[in-house]
């Protein structure tokens, strides 16, 4: 029995011990423990809270989605753009709100060629807003290329006419035309709000001082490298599949067709061809004899510009059919370039010959059927805002004051955008029954 008491008293002391012993090791280790779970469960709460949060990334601002709101509504009421309806935009324009001074509004009057007609005529600068150098006043005022309102509402009368593309009359960075300033810096913000109304914009290259084979490689690919990645930008997909940009070269008969050959024909050892910066390029067809000068230069197409029915032989509409054939046995593009009339008196006030009327229209809509006729690859517009040349189908309206303007009456200012997006139409439907 008192053996009995003493194992049960050594086996009670052993628990004791042991009961101590696990208590003292819990206390030491729970605090670790617990930080390790609190920490767990608070990255997991954490989690929990972040994931009940609204996403602030995806989520949008109330005012940014009712702008996206009404923009949505805005294109619904504009008709499909047609991306092979170009027209030639110019964005030299200023005014002293944007640019501290009157841009290409006070162009001169340029004097003629012989001095003794010179005599005869005005000379000197134009004094804007109420005297700018043009025969018909615009809609939107004596208007600034750089205001951002101006582009928005450019656009949405671009749509309004159902035009897919623009082409941006450009000089290189730091070089200008004779009455301007440097523009390109203006191109991002345009490429931005053009994007927005889905219409794309390609470069009408000038003759800017200079301009040789070498300086336009350079600036083909300044263009591709700066600009080629915008949704904007215009790529056309070729016959053989090639998604390449287009370009349009103004004049580009000044340069002799053995120094565009080194630029443009494959055979060349520093061609273009082939690089990243390979493109389609549209050489000026200005007289009969350019045909041969455009092929030995390697152009991929020809277009015609002038608005004026007779000026050019390319401007002549009863040569485009077979300018056409032309372009069809040689495996080039044709784009007839149309217009709603001519007239350039403000800035040569000697130029009556070269005039064209635009009947209410009819000259425009002749101009657009016999481009039909011809069945052209494109059709640019000369112009959407040339207003020194009265080329416009830019809004205008009737203005008094010291100078006397045209205007567009009886019809509304949007006359010539509602003539477009018919014609833009028709040449739709004619466009499919081609392919077929």
């Amino acid at each position: 029995m008192a053996r009995f008491r003493r194992k049960f008293c050594i086996t009670l002391v052993a628990l004791v011990l042991l009961v101590l012993i696990i208590t003292v090791v819990l206390k030491t280790l729970t605090p670790e423990d617990s930080v390790g779970v609190e920490l767990l469960l608070d990255k997991k709460d954490e989690n929990q809270r972040e994931n009940n949060k609204p996403d602030q990334t995806k989520m949008k601002d109330p005012a940014q989605s009712d702008k996206d709101a009404k923009l949505e509504t805005t294109l619904r009421k504009f008709p499909p753009p047609n991306y092979y309806l170009h027209a030639f935009y110019y964005a030299w324009y200023g005014n002293p709100k944007f640019d501290g001074k009157y841009i290409h509004w006070d162009h001169p009057q340029l004097p003629h060629w012989d001095f003794k007609v010179a005599q005869g005529y005005p000379q000197g600068r134009h004094s804007p807003p109420d005297d700018i150098g043009s025969n018909f006043y615009p809609s939107l005022g004596a208007y600034s290329s750089r205001d951002p309102s101006i582009i928005e509402a450019h656009m949405q009368q671009l749509r309004t006419a159902a035009i897919g593309v623009i082409a941006v009359s450009w000089y290189p960075p730091n070089t200008k035309d004779d009455n301007g300033e440097p523009m390109d810096d203006f191109v991002p913000l345009l490429l931005e709000v053009a994007h927005k109304y889905h219409i794309k914009v390609l470069f009408h290259i000038e003759p800017y001082k200079g301009r040789d084979e070498v300086n336009m490689f350079t600036n083909v690919k300044y263009i591709i490298e700066k600009y080629g990645e915008h949704p904007a930008f215009f790529k056309y997909r070729t016959n053989t599949g090639k998604l390449l940009p287009l370009f349009y070269v103004y004049d580009s008969y000044l340069m002799n067709s053995e120094q565009w050959a080194k630029l443009l024909k494959h055979t060349e050892r520093n061609s273009i061809r082939d690089t990243p910066y390979d493109a389609i390029f549209i050489a000026l067809l200005v007289e009969e004899k350019h045909k041969r000068d455009i092929l030995t230069a390697g152009f991929d197409g020809v277009y015609t510009y002038f608005a004026t029915n007779g000026f050019s032989y390319g401007s002549t509409q009863r040569n485009w059919e077979s300018i056409k054939s032309f372009c069809e046995d040689n495996n080039l593009i044709f784009i007839p370039s149309v217009g709603p009339g001519y007239i350039d008196t403000s800035i040569r006030p000697w130029n009556f010959q070269n005039t064209r009327n635009r009947i209410n229209g009819k000259y425009y809509e002749t101009s657009l059927s016999a481009a039909l006729q011809a069945r052209p690859d494109f059709i640019s517009i000369t112009s959407f805002n040339e207003w020194h040349e009265g080329t416009q189908i830019e809004m205008a309206i009737p203005k008094t004051s010291q100078t006397v303007y045209l205007d567009y009456l009886p019809n509304k200012p949007a006359i010539y955008l509602e003539i477009t997006r018919k014609w833009a139409a028709i040449f739709g439907g004619e466009r499919r029954k081609w392919q077929e």
